[in-house]
């Protein structure tokens, strides 16, 4: 079964002493050993309240920082040239969609056809509280926003009418063919729908294959019921990450979690590499090891 194979890149600059270039170096590396696509996190300021986090315990202490992927990833498109630019996932009702329409537009012109946005809502009121935004609505908004991008890259010049976003007759430009819109949120009927709509693709909250295959099925329902054909449906899930019994990352036990999540519906499987990475030596061998994965998985 053909799938294609993410890292996510969160953290990975700690290897470099902190320095953000060393993301440059970690995508040519993966772009070398056949990784398809790499993904960013996204926070643009970050509340003391970490204990909130919805998925469990958070993964890093308040001050931790955090590098704005969209900037991060113009950088590495000049520096790389097959391997897609994702985000998993870009907080996009923290920007208006005129400016993340420019945003996206900027960086399909630096990586054309490599851009694939992963957008989703957040979970912190302070974030949205310091960024003058209302956090109520946020997931709303985002589905406009996805069809007010999507009307400025088609036409010049563009309108578009939403509860929350109107425009008539604006130019944004540069503006790309196409650029798929994944989204992470619950797939429920409801976002089901909303995704059917004016998204492309989804990226499950949920890693459990039993629990994020039967949105799967739900999203293909909504894909046909609007009139998409449901093959079209791209799925990028995160593997479990599986640990030994003295608490070490098993690589081998992570990767075995792979079919059934092919078997559920994901069209990509992404990894996180500092889960197995701890010195830049590393990353050769571990990309390696990927690549050996999709050969024995597709």
């Amino acid at each position: 079964m053909s799938f294609k194979l993410s890292i996510g890149i969160y953290g990975l600059e700690n290897l470099y002493g902190g320095n953000p270039k060393g993301l440059i170096e970690v995508a040519q590396k993966a772009e070398q050993a056949g990784i398809d696509q790499l993904s960013m996190t996204d926070h643009v300021v970050m509340g003391s309240r970490t204990d909130r986090y919805p998925y469990g315990e958070f993964p890093s202490p308040p001050e931790t920082p955090w590098l704005e992927p969209m900037t991060i990833e113009a950088a590495i498109a000049g520096s790389t040239d097959k391997i897609e630019l994702s985000q998993g996932i870009l907080i996009s009702p923290l920007r208006s969609a005129a400016l993340l329409a420019k945003q996206v537009g900027t960086l399909d012109a630096l990586a054309p056809g490599r851009v694939v946005m992963g957008l989703g809502t957040g979970w912190q009121r302070e974030e949205f509280e310091a960024s003058g935004l209302p956090f109520a609505g946020r997931k709303s908004y985002m589905f406009e926003q996805i069809g007010a991008m999507k009307a400025l890259w088609k036409n010049a010049p563009a309108s578009y009418q939403g509860e929350k976003i109107a425009f008539d007759d604006i130019y944004c430009r540069p503006a790309p063919e196409t650029v798929p819109c994944w989204v992470g949120v619950k797939a429920n009927e409801e976002n089901s729908k909303a995704i059917a709509e004016v998204a492309d693709g989804w990226i499950p909250i949920e890693q459990d294959p039993a629990v994020f295959g039967e949105g799967v099925k739900t999203l293909r329902r909504a894909f046909e019921n609007a009139g998409r054909d449901p093959a079209e449906l791209q799925v990028r899930a995160m593997v479990e990450h599986k640990f030994d019994s003295d608490g070490n990352p098993d690589f081998q036990a992570t990767i075995e979690t792979i079919p059934a999540m092919l078997e559920a519906g994901a069209t990509y499987v992404e990894i996180l590499p500092l889960y197995f990475v701890y010195d830049t030596a590393m990353f050769d061998e571990f990309f390696g090891r990927l690549t050996e994965v999709k050969k024995q998985y597709s």
